[in-house]
């Protein structure tokens, strides 16, 4: 987005989005560090690049567009050469049939640019303004079927025999190889699919390729065995590792760029019985943190972790297993908190969300960097805000204590099936009642279910028995109890999730239900699925609940207590989004069972 920052301070003046003192602020910063005010105002949370593009649209008198990369014909796209397209960030995508030619770029204002494209397809054309985003995403279809070609440089490398222990030589990982091509094509297809891991797998007769989209993991293609050392060797050479260390695992990163968005991949390698095992996770740099009303809270959960966050000291922990998106919920909290008056500092293991203005260490186990002697080094930093990667033993946990109740908010993860349960976990790790009971502020359980695509997803009637069925699975009350969920919907309704999806119940039971068209067939939607958002249980500790601690109660005793005073547990939760339009009753059952 190109906007000067004298147009941008009428933009905001405009639409009334900061006072006078926040602006000044905000032009000091963007003076400072010598960035476009734009680029400020986006970080800061004023408004999103869409907002700012579309409030310049009123302005300039210039139509916004926002477009559908599949509905864009590739030979009308391919009129403008794709370095052209590249460096003036435009894109063409629609002729009409008056023969207009309907062009979208990022800065319309470029007159340079308009006259050059204009002499590649005329100056009947009519010009229109979208975000660099959605621009990047249609320019991606200038690569066509990134599937395809990998198949083809595939089909090159292979030969008879499963050559595993042929010799690797420089030529064959080299950065014009076909080795090397493979790799690029290989994430920048992951990438492409939404993918967060990319799985290399020696098998006795080929080489496994498998992507993690969504949580779910999915052969995507097969390479000819004769190309895993070259494979293996490429990606060592990337990522910094020993290429001829075989015997142990090793870990390492390295960072590349697609459609302008930078990426770092978190590379480990093991050795297994029929070679070595790559697994690479993809991180999206780029990647701005989002709210706790995007991640997917709401309600009484909302209210509760937004109020216990910002109390001046105390224990918040996210419990979960791994991959139930608890860095992500501490990524939207810190960012939430991370003011100029503020120190925050973290201890992680690895460090995957980088923060501006936040002081994050990588644990180092070798050089004795570990949770416990990391946290005692930030509590001589002067921190305000610590987080701790993780709670794995009792010294951990006691120094995190400690640390709250000399003044210090403290947030940290704990690996348990829900927020009850950690209560007695600490017990475990010999932490004294009374010190959980006046330390611990809330503790946050969840999961990540698959998102429904909502172009394809399908409305039915449930039969009875299905009914019958749910309200077994997720033990609901029947009959007039019913209302419960029912009031519960039309809170989450009211609060905006689902956005304008009509109600699911009334207070007899189940109207409709929404499936997954798993036929929908459009590139990066899975099964009739898209992203994923979360399902969430969170458990204020309450004064009836200090009382359970102190009495050294059960999980489910304390379970009870949280729910008798409101709280909404995940697969209510999860119900609750099923019933909204966001995931499947599948979906829930899924992650929630234990």
């Amino acid at each position: 987005m190109r906007i000067s920052d004298t147009i941008m301070e009428t933009l905001l003046g405009r639409a009334k989005l900061v006072t006078p003192e926040q602006l000044t602020t905000f032009k000091n910063e963007a003076a400072r560090s010598k960035r476009p005010l734009s680029q400020i105002i986006i970080e800061q949370k004023v408004a999103d690049e869409k907002t700012l593009v579309q409030a310049f649209s009123a302005y300039a008198d210039v139509p916004f567009v926002e477009l559908s990369p599949q509905s864009v014909p590739a030979e009308l796209l391919k009129m403008i050469p794709e370095r052209v397209a590249r460096q003036y960030m435009a894109v063409l995508f629609k002729v009409d049939e008056e023969g207009v030619y309907h062009l979208a770029m990022e800065d319309p204002d470029d007159v340079q640019a308009v006259n050059f494209i204009q002499k590649e397809i005329g100056t009947n054309s009519r010009i229109y303004i979208a975000t660099r985003d959605n621009i990047m995403s249609v320019l991606d279809m200038y690569r066509g079927d990134v599937n395809k070609e990998l198949n083809e440089v595939i089909d090159v490398q292979r030969e008879d025999g499963d050559g595993a222990n042929d010799t690797v030589t420089e030529q064959d990982i080299s950065e014009d190889s076909p080795i090397a091509q493979t790799i690029n094509l290989l994430l920048e297809f992951a990438i492409r699919s939404h993918a967060s891991d990319v799985h290399v797998e020696p098998r006795e007769d080929y080489v496994q390729i498998r992507y993690r989209v969504d949580g779910i993991l999915k052969e995507v293609n097969r390479l000819p065995r004769n190309v895993l050392g070259s494979l293996v060797s490429r990606v060592k050479i990337l990522a910094n590792l020993k290429i001829d260390e075989k015997r142990v695992p090793q870990d390492g990163r390295f960072k590349i760029n697609v459609s302008g968005r930078q990426y770092a991949l978190r590379v480990s390698t093991l050795p297994i019985i029929d070679g070595e095992k790559i697994v690479m996770r993809i991180l999206d740099e780029s990647n701005q943190a989002v709210t706790l009303q995007e991640l997917g809270y709401w309600g009484k959960a909302l209210a509760d972790i937004t109020r216990e966050i910002t109390e001046p000291n105390g224990i918040v922990l996210m419990t979960g297993p791994t991959g139930s998106g608890k860095s992500t919920s501490l990524f939207s909290i810190l960012t939430t908190l991370n003011k100029p008056n503020v120190n925050i500092s973290t201890i992680e293991d690895p460090v995957e969300y980088k923060i501006l203005g936040v002081n994050q260490t990588q644990t180092n186990s070798k050089a004795g960097m570990t949770f416990a002697s990391g946290l005692r080094a930030l509590l001589r930093q002067d921190p305000n805000i610590i987080m701790v990667g993780e709670i794995r033993d009792g010294e951990t946990a006691n120094l995190g204590i400690q640390a709250a109740l000399t003044g210090h908010m403290v947030f940290s993860t704990l690996h348990t099936n829900n927020a009850a349960t950690s209560l007695p976990r600490l017990l475990d790790m010999d932490i004294e009642p009374f010190l959980i009971a006046s330390t611990i502020r809330a503790v946050v359980g969840q999961r990540l279910v698959r998102r429904l695509h909502q172009p394809s997803r399908q409305s039915y009637v449930p039969s009875e028995e299905e009914k019958a069925e749910i309200i077994k699975l997720f033990n609901l009350p029947a009959g007039e109890n019913f209302r419960i969920i029912h009031e519960l919907e039309k809170q989450a309704a009211a609060a905006g999730l689902g956005g304008d999806t009509p109600l699911s119940t009334d207070e007899n039971g189940f109207k409709t239900l929404w499936r997954a068209d798993a036929n929908f067939n459009q590139e990066s939607v899975q099964e009739g699925y898209r992203g994923r958002i979360g399902i969430y249980e969170v458990l204020y500790n309450s004064d009836a609940v200090q009382k359970l601690i102190l009495n050294r109660a059960t999980s489910d005793q304390i379970q009870d207590q949280a729910i008798r005073e409101g709280m909404t547990t995940m697969q209510i939760d999860g119900l609750i989004k099923a019933l909204r339009g966001e995931t499947t009753i599948e979906e829930v059952l899924r992650v929630s069972r234990e």
